[in-house]
């Protein structure tokens, strides 16, 4: 809640969305015991005891959690996570710790939302949540991206756009760049200044293989940076439904990201891969090939979604939460 980023666009343009399309929708008001819904949607994993008084009050509660990290894990790792949760419930003894554990949410709460079926994989297998009670509805796209169009891609450079933070891999990438000697823009901020992990990144800038320009605000004056870049180049350690690179990707550009569940999912075999992270022989040379390839290639066809289309599919889950109340 005190960081910028993915999870902020989410909720405030789920919210104005959802307004559009003639729902009322407010910010809960904790301190306002006035205050009246139909159902509440959560984002992130409630507590136990916040769910309780949901059902006591008859409120559905709808949750929509970010897996970011699980939902990139094999498969044969979520059946063993899956194994453990399931033999922690069924101890015999524990009972007011258990009741404390709030991933208990995603079987208790009146429904789940999640972005990816990657995501909801983790809610089956590790969390046992039956199928009808998940829903997978996409991120959206602001409009000027979804109406971008390709750009002219005349700058020479590669872009990266997002937090300069240790979960985004900003100085393990600039040091692959600068060994690569491949160009790259980093477009964005930290979340302090006096962060280490910033000033590492920001002694690397270089100005000729590593570019900096802090975050962009508005999304009218990214479009063109994005646009005019050669590709786009991310090294995240773990995403969900990357919005930068899908604004990218809106944009005409090729990508170049990890080969992570969420991406295979997203872009297929139509983008460029990472296998492993930081500086490496393999590394060097997928930077350097995706950097002489570019020009040639063309933005992952991932379907892009709109707000207003995103709200639409809330609606469903909301109107099937409420029936079921």
């Amino acid at each position: 809640m005190l960081a910028h980023g993915g999870a902020n666009t989410q909720v405030m343009q789920t919210f104005l969305a959802l307004q559009r399309q003639g729902v009322e929708v407010e910010f809960l008001r904790w301190w306002d015991e006035g205050q009246r819904a139909d159902l509440i949607h959560f984002f992130g994993t409630p507590p136990a005891e916040y769910l309780h008084l949901t059902r006591l009050k008859r409120l559905p509660a709808i949750i929509n959690q970010l897996f970011t990290e699980t939902c990139n894990r094999p498969l044969s790792q979520l059946k063993r996570q899956g194994r453990m949760v399931r033999c922690l419930l069924a101890l015999p003894f524990g009972g007011g710790i258990k009741q404390k554990l709030d991933w208990q949410a995603y079987s208790n709460g009146s429904h789940n939302v999640v972005g990816l079926e990657a995501e909801k994989k983790v809610l089956q297998v590790v969390y046992g949540v039956p199928e009808k009670r998940i829903s997978v509805v996409p991120y959206g796209l602001n409009d000027a991206f979804l109406q971008a169009g390709g750009g002219r891609r005349t700058e020479t450079h590669l872009i990266c756009t997002g937090t300069i933070t240790e979960r985004k891999c900003s100085v393990e990438l600039a040091c692959l760049a600068r060994a690569a000697q491949v160009p790259v823009l980093f477009v964005g901020k930290p979340y302090a200044e006096s962060d280490p992990y910033w000033v590492r990144f920001k002694n690397l800038i270089d100005g000729r293989w590593v570019k900096h320009q802090s975050q962009v605000e508005n999304d009218a004056a990214m479009v063109p940076l994005l646009q005019f870049a050669r590709g786009f180049v991310l090294m995240s350690w773990y995403e969900n439904w990357c919005l930068s690179a899908h604004e990218a990707a809106a944009c005409g550009l090729p990508v170049l990201v990890m080969d992570q569940n969420w991406s295979r999912e997203r872009f297929g075999n139509q983008a460029r891969y990472f296998s492993s992270l930081g500086v490496s022989d393999d590394n060097i040379r997928i930077l350097k090939q995706f950097y002489a390839d570019a020009p040639q290639l063309s933005a992952p066809a991932a379907r892009q979604f709109s707000w207003p289309e995103v709200a639409g599919e809330l609606i469903k889950v909301y109107q099937q939460a409420l029936a079921l109340a």
